[in-house]
């Protein structure tokens, strides 16, 4: 009812949960933090400069946006969300978290695949008044390796 994606409209965060590499998408198979039956986790293709790490969890199956994701998701989607923030306590010793879900355009949804983004915070990082730029894919795999290794020490599935 509330979609907005364009007709024959090619997902990147299903590209990437499918092991699909295509011009759709900047994230390849090494920025994957966690993956489950029904959740995966990456490292952004895009970081703001202050807050390197930022994580985006999606369902694995493709719904739109927070109106179309039935609510039994929503779960296992915040499981994970937990797991990833808890983690980057620690790999980035961050004084804080936030996450940010957005639902349509004027809502500030960019990709068409519902997802909630975790991100490491810190006093004074000017999160709210920068933008965010293209990592290099270097630089994702180790971030996301950092943080597979965590999870992986403290009894996580990751990918």
């Amino acid at each position: 009812m509330y979609n907005h994606a364009p007709a024959h409209y090619i997902c990147p965060f299903c590209s990437l949960a499918q092991g699909v590499r295509n011009e759709h998408t900047y994230s390849v198979h090494s920025d994957i933090v966690y993956h489950d039956d029904t959740v995966a986790a990456f490292i952004g293709s895009h970081q703001w400069p202050h807050n390197h790490g930022n994580v985006i969890v999606i369902p694995i199956t493709h719904y739109e946006n927070l109106y179309d994701l039935p609510v039994e998701y929503a779960i296992d989607i915040h499981r994970v969300v937990k797991r990833i923030a808890l983690a980057m306590k620690t790999v980035y010793q961050c004084g804080g978290i936030s996450t940010r879900q957005h639902n349509e355009p004027d809502g500030n949804q960019d990709v068409w695949h519902y997802h909630i983004h975790v991100t490491p915070r810190y006093h004074n990082d000017e999160f709210y008044t920068s933008s965010r730029a293209l990592m290099a894919v270097e630089e994702r795999a180790r971030h996301a390796q950092k943080l597979r290794d965590y999870l992986h020490t403290h009894g996580e599935n990751c990918a």
